[in-house]
């Protein structure tokens, strides 16, 4: 699988990268959802960006990227090609990710068109917005392609709004989540992505 993850990925990228940039960048952490003795995740920062080949779901995440007041957290992720239908995508609001009382709200997608919203406390989760078909989320059509979707998720003062490639997805009141902390990536069981920026800015904000 590691040999694989890089030929699709320097294919990508059309031009080699030095050895020694494939390499975990330091500064982030990673917790699995149900840690093992072999649990593993392959995750090198590879400009622009990271490329993360999961074994079993975890979160990865910056304990120095932290998000406040009103914001905007987006991300554009690459999917390759493979079987699983698994979700990945952005979390916000992270809170004691390296202890039991962990807390993150999470905005994934999937490869069949689909979004969900949950809220993690603890081991327990808690679902906002089930498994969703919408339009916005560009599907991958089986083969040998990659595609591409951006994630965002606008903090306002009243409102949490979920955008799909710019298109809202679904609107939340503020006052019912916990939405400032750290925020980060999430990546269910046997995924390949490459997620080309993971960026927050001030909401209306340019780039």
């Amino acid at each position: 699988m590691l040999l694989a993850t890089l030929i699709l990925t320097l294919a990508f990228f059309a031009a080699p990268l030095p050895a020694q940039e494939l390499e975990r960048p330091t500064e982030w952490k990673v917790r699995f959802d149900r840690p093992a003795p072999d649990s593993a995740v392959y995750f090198v920062s590879m400009p622009p960006g990271w490329h993360i080949t999961t074994g079993p779901a975890c979160i990865l995440f910056d304990p120095a990227q932290a998000a406040a007041g009103e914001f905007r957290l987006e991300s554009k992720i690459y999917l390759f090609p493979g079987e699983r239908r698994e979700g990945f995508g952005i979390f916000i609001g992270g809170e004691n990710l390296d202890k039991d009382n962990q807390s993150y709200l999470y905005f994934l997608i999937r490869k069949d068109g689909r979004f969900l919203i949950k809220h993690r406390a603890g081991s327990e989760t808690h679902t906002i917005i089930p498994w969703t078909e919408n339009s916005a989320i560009v599907k991958h059509p089986g083969g040998d392609e990659r595609v591409e979707n951006v994630l965002s998720i606008d903090a306002g003062a009243e409102e949490v709004d979920f955008l799909v490639n710019g298109a809202k997805v679904a609107s939340l009141p503020r006052a019912q989540m916990n939405v400032d902390g750290i925020v980060g990536l999430r990546v269910n069981h046997g995924l390949n992505l490459h997620v080309a920026e993971l960026t927050v800015r001030p909401k209306g904000g340019g780039r």
